[in-house]
């Protein structure tokens, strides 16, 4: 299995599979049914004993101490793959308006965008499986947990803390760097979803052209400006307004949600931003 193998299973499905297109008999407006989620892909992996692991694992104010390492997800593990599927022209363009509340559309794009991602998932690591290998994803797995803590919060670190992160395992696997509103910004911008597989499979890391976790954020404020939750500030980002205002979005339009506000209408959301 290699990188190239793993893009082209990811292209066949953004290009044939059903599951890509929002389902008529879920659509929310008529017109939605058939609309296309996703048009592009990344691929990158990490060294499962890549240092940057344990290095997250220690910087509690940015990842929280919950982290797993990939050897904690599974035993003998060798690679970490991740990618990043980027959202449609239609997706985007239609969280542009006025609302400070998701569009249809984002809303879709964040339910069936993940159930697409899982699937995504399922194809690769039956490819693995077929090999001879063996694959997780921790992000389905029922080990994975995600805990709110204000305390920690108040004293400076993450207010939700997770055992494994999409961002940074796509970070370390030389996708992207963070940007002030704690997206990942990649060479095909910030607007779409991350999935990740770990597995025991001998795959070449890719390199990572950036040094350190901040470095193609240009902070240049535009997404403090788009904050329906004014939780961006200059220089950090509170993340109890944003919890609060997508836990309002759950409210509006169970058993959907979301925002994606901060990434619409960026200068990252399309690629690398200039400085």
């Amino acid at each position: 299995m290699t990188l190239n193998n793993i893009k082209a299973i990811l292209e066949k499905l953004i290009l044939e599979s059903d599951s890509n297109r929002i389902p008529a008999e879920l659509a929310l407006r008529p017109e939605l049914a058939g609309m296309k989620i996703f048009q592009k892909s990344l691929v990158g992996c990490a060294d499962a004993e890549d240092p940057i692991f344990p290095e997250m694992k220690s910087d509690f104010k940015a990842y929280g101490d919950m982290l797993r390492l990939p050897c904690d997800w599974l035993p003998g593990a060798k690679s970490v793959i991740s990618f990043f599927l980027s959202y449609t022209d239609e997706i985007r363009v239609c969280d542009r308006p006025g609302s400070p509340y998701p569009s249809d559309e984002w809303l879709h794009a964040r339910i069936e965008g993940q159930s697409f991602m899982l699937k995504a998932c399922d194809e690769i690591i039956a490819e693995l499986e077929a090999e001879g290998y063996k694959a997780i994803i921790p992000s389905a797995s029922p080990d994975f947990t995600v805990s709110k803590d204000d305390a920690r919060a108040a004293a400076g670190g993450p207010l939700f803390a997770a055992n494994w992160s999409e961002r940074h395992a796509a970070y370390a696997a030389g996708l992207g760097t963070f940007g002030l509103a704690k997206h990942l910004i990649t060479e095909l911008g910030v607007c779409g979803r991350f999935g990740s597989i770990i597995t025991d499979a001998p795959i070449a890391p890719t390199s990572r052209s950036y040094s350190s976790p901040y470095e193609y954020c240009s902070f240049c404020g535009a997404c403090a400006l788009r904050c329906p939750s004014s939780a961006i500030g200059k220089r950090e980002k509170n993340n109890a307004p944003c919890s609060d205002f997508i836990n309002r979005t759950k409210e509006l339009f169970p058993p959907r949600y979301g925002c994606g506000k901060c990434q619409i209408g960026m200068p990252c959301e399309n690629g690398i931003p200039a400085k």
